[in-house]
C-alpha cells in the first residue's frame, strides 16, 4: 500500500508569479521572460524568491521543499543558498509539487514543525533549452508537443487548520510504457497517472464519484483523452476532470496541447479552482516524465511517474 492519511496538514496562503502568457491571475506578473535580469536562468531564481519572501512576510517557515526542472536543481539550489532556513530539493519532473505536499505533510505528522514552504517553478527558455531545442533554433512545433509555463509557486503547508484540509495522498510508482518520443509528454505520463488513480481508490478503498474534481497536472489534451481511455477500460469514468496545462496558455498558436511545467497544477489549483469555491472534494494528480537528455538522444523509452494528493474544502 502506498497510500497515507494525514490528520493535521493544511494548506495555507500561497504565493503566485508567471508571465502574461499564462492566463490565470497570478499574485505577480512578469512582462517578458528576462524579468529584467541577463539570462533565464537569473529570471527564474527571481521569481522563486519574489514568491518565497512574499509568503514569508507573513509567515515564519521551518522548511523549504523546493524543486525546479534545470539540472541537478540548478534554480532552487542557488536560491536557497541565500535564505537562512533548512532545505530539501526533490524532484519528480512536473510531479514534484504534488511530492513536495506529501513530503510537507508527512513531516507535520511526524516532526516538531509547524509551517513548510512548498517552492517550485519552471520557465520555458530553460526548460526547452534542456529537454527539446533552443527556440533560436527555430525547429518545427510538432502537434503532440506542449508549451513549458513560466512562473513560479511558494504554497505554505502548516497544522495550524485553514479550510482545505490534505485528507490523504498516494505514492506513485515509475512506469514505462515504450513511449521514446519527447515530444509527446501526454502519452508518456498518461499510463502512470492512472496507475496512481487507480491504486489511490484501491488502497482508500473509494469510489471515484467521492471526488468532485479530478485536477491533473500537464497531461495535456492527448494525454487527457489516453489518461480517461485507460481509466474507462477499468471501469472508471471521472464526474468532472480538468487537465491544469490543457487549460493555463493563452495564446493557443504556441501550442494545440496545452502547458506543460511543474507549475501548472499548483497555479491552477490555487488561483482558480480553490477560488471558485465550487468542489469539496479534490484529487490532484501531479505528472511527470522521468528522463534526461542523454537518454532522449540515444532513443530510449520514457518513464514517467504520478502522484496524488486528496483535498477537502470546508
Amino acid at each position: 500500500m502506498a497510500s497515507i492519511r494525514f490528520k493535521n496538514a493544511y494548506l495555507g496562503v500561497s504565493k503566485t508569479i508567471s508571465t502574461n502568457n499564462e492566463r490565470i491571475d497570478t499574485t505577480f506578473k512578469v512582462d517578458n521572460y528576462f524579468y529584467g535580469e541577463r539570462t533565464v536562468e537569473c529570471a527564474e531564481e527571481k521569481m522563486q524568491i519574489k514568491v518565497l519572501d512574499t509568503l514569508r512576510n507573513g509567515e515564519k517557515i521551518d522548511l523549504v521543499i523546493g524543486a525546479d526542472l534545470s539540472n541537478q536543481l540548478g534554480i532552487t539550489n542557488k536560491v536557497m543558498s541565500k535564505i537562512d532556513i533548512p532545505y530539501l530539493g526533490v524532484y519528480s519532473a512536473c510531479s514534484s509539487y504534488v511530492e513536495e505536499l506529501i513530503l510537507a505533510s508527512n513531516f507535520l505528522k511526524n516532526s516538531c514543525f509547524k509551517n513548510i514552504a512548498c517552492l517550485i517553478s519552471s520557465h520555458n527558455l530553460d526548460s526547452e533549452r534542456t529537454y527539446r531545442y533552443p527556440v533560436e533554433y527555430g525547429t518545427i512545433t510538432r502537434n503532440t508537443q506542449t508549451f513549458t509555463a513560466t512562473g513560479a509557486i511558494a504554497s505554505l503547508v502548516t497544522k495550524s487548520e485553514t479550510n482545505i484540509k490534505i485528507e490523504s495522498a498516494t505514492i506513485g510508482k515509475a512506469i514505462d510504457y515504450g513511449v521514446k518520443d519527447a515530444n509527446n509528454m501526454g502519452a508518456v505520463m498518461a499510463p502512470g497517472a492512472a496507475d496512481t488513480l487507480i491504486n489511490h481508490l484501491k488502497d482508500l478503498k473509494r469510489d471515484i464519484s467521492y471526488y468532485d474534481l479530478v485536477l491533473t497536472g500537464d497531461l495535456g489534451k492527448l494525454g487527457s483523452d489516453l489518461f480517461l481511455t485507460i481509466l474507462s477500460k477499468n471501469d472508471i469514468t471521472i464526474k468532472k476532470h480538468i487537465d491544469s496545462g490543457s487549460i493555463l496558455i493563452r495564446d493557443k498558436e504556441l501550442t494545440k496541447q496545452g502547458a506543460s511545467g511543474p507549475i501548472c497544477l499548483p497555479i491552477v489549483l490555487t488561483e482558480k479552482i480553490l477560488k471558485e469555491n465550487k468542489y469539496k472534494r479534490i484529487l490532484i494528480i501531479g505528472t511527470g516524465a522521468l528522463f534526461n537528455t542523454t537518454m532522449s538522444n540515444q532513443k530510449r523509452s520514457l518513464p514517467c511517474i504520478s502522484h496524488a494528493v486528496s483535498l477537502e474544502v470546508n
